[in-house]
């Protein structure tokens, strides 16, 4: 005698998450619980956001004038206002894909300036330092 056909159904509730979901039974004693989102694309869809912006060719930090506005930018939270507007003018130089930021002194004056060092191709802060 054939046992009766009993078909046990189980939902997968991803309500919390805001997904609807089914239930769908197939053949007796397998059930399966599909939803509307594949369970992977849940996971890709939850991971950070990628963008598909192309490199410039000249780099993120393309000039001396770019380069100078970073530096001010890092350095007067760290140093204060008063202290970076003081090294004016600023000089950046350029080698090996990085650019040199430093403050200068009046002359005659006896002191160390800001420096700081940023990559061309992406603009990371490689190196901050200020003299005595």
């Amino acid at each position: 005698m054939k046992a009766p056909d009993r078909t046990l159904q189980r939902t997968l509730s991803l309500r919390s998450l805001g997904v609807a979901t089914r239930t769908v039974a197939v053949g007796p004693s397998i059930v399966l619980s599909c939803t509307l989102y594949l369970a992977a694309g849940m996971l890709f869809a939850a991971a950070e956001p990628r963008h598909n912006a192309m490199p410039r060719a000249a780099g993120v930090v393309p000039d001396e004038a770019t380069a100078i506005k970073i530096a001010v930018a890092v350095w007067e939270p760290i140093y204060g206002v008063d202290k970076i507007a003081a090294e004016k003018p600023f000089r950046a130089t350029f080698a090996d894909g990085v650019w040199t930021v430093q403050g200068s002194l009046p002359k005659g004056w006896v002191g160390g300036v800001a420096l700081a060092e940023i990559s061309k191709a992406d603009g990371r802060i490689i190196r901050l330092s200020h003299g005595k």
